[in-house]
C-alpha cells in the first residue's frame, strides 16, 4: 500500500513532461551537472589556497638577537 505502482510512475512522468517539456529536462540536467562540477572545482581551489598561505620561516633565536644588537 505504501509503494507506488507502475501506473502512478507513468502518470507522474507524463505530468513532468507536460510541465517541463521534452527539451527542458536535458538542459536542466546539464545545468545541474555544471553546477556540481563548478562546486567541486571551487572546493579544490579553496584547499589549494589554504595550503599556499601556510608558509613558515625557519630562524634561530640567537641569529635574531645578533641582528638586533
Amino acid at each position: 500500500m505504501g509503494s507506488l505502482s507502475i501506473w502512478h510512475w507513468l502518470i507522474l512522468l507524463v505530468i513532468v513532461l507536460l510541465v517541463f517539456g521534452r527539451g527542458k529536462i536535458p538542459d536542466l540536467m546539464s545545468d545541474v551537472a555544471k553546477g556540481i562540477k563548478n562546486f567541486k572545482q571551487g572546493m579544490a581551489d579553496d584547499e589549494d589556497d589554504t595550503t599556499v598561505g601556510r608558509k613558515t620561516v625557519d630562524h634561530r633565536p640567537d641569529e635574531v638577537s645578533d641582528k638586533v644588537k
